[in-house]
């Protein structure tokens, strides 16, 4: 028999969550010594990935934890540690299961846009021509702000602009460029 399924090791745990009740940190970190390698078993059971295996292992800690106030020291402790760990995986699993639902595998495609400068991926197109036209300040503004994504407090103080300015500029600017696009798609 393994040290693990020792039928002594069910009255040691039941002792040492006993003691942990009563304050007994001691017994507490042994209790969670020993049962570490348990439920790290049923984890692997139900769960593939081994980060996934490592995650629910950590839960049920801090599941047994928060729970463990709730054990009967006169009960058997390996079902009561069973039933919180099962139940714990599970809802790790259905978590697991609705955010992969709606998640997208990234793409060669999509990592050359990500990876792409701003200005790359504008390239002689109508936006492009429509920016190229618009007044100095609004054109400093649009690139900077709204392409390159800097902040407002960052391109006042590196151009000298005052961030009021800035915000009268970009709006200005997005408004004649709407117009300037929507006037290239009507001509």
């Amino acid at each position: 028999m393994s040290g693990e399924n020792h039928p002594g090791k069910d009255a040691d745990w039941s002792v040492w969550m006993a003691a942990a009740q009563a304050g007994d940190r001691d017994a507490y970190r042994r209790l969670l010594r020993a049962i570490t390698p348990y439920v790290r078993a049923i984890a692997a059971r139900l769960l593939t990935h081994p980060s996934d295996i490592e995650d629910a292992v950590q839960n049920v800690l801090i599941a047994v934890h928060e729970a463990r106030r709730s054990y009967d020291p006169a009960r058997p402790f390996r079902p009561w540690l069973a039933g919180i760990a099962r139940h714990r995986i599970i809802d790790q699993r259905r978590a697991s299961h609705r955010r992969s639902a709606r998640e997208v595998p990234l793409t060669q495609a999509h990592e050359a846009i990500m990876s792409a400068e701003p200005f790359d991926t504008l390239a002689d197109s109508g936006l492009t021509r429509a920016i190229r036209q618009l007044p100095a300040a609004q054109r400093l503004a649009i690139e900077r702000l709204k392409l390159r994504e800097h902040s407002l407090l960052r391109v006042a103080r590196e151009t000298g602009v005052s961030v009021g300015a800035l915000k009268v500029a970009t709006h200005r600017g997005l408004r004649r460029l709407r117009s300037l696009l929507l006037g290239e798609q009507t001509a």
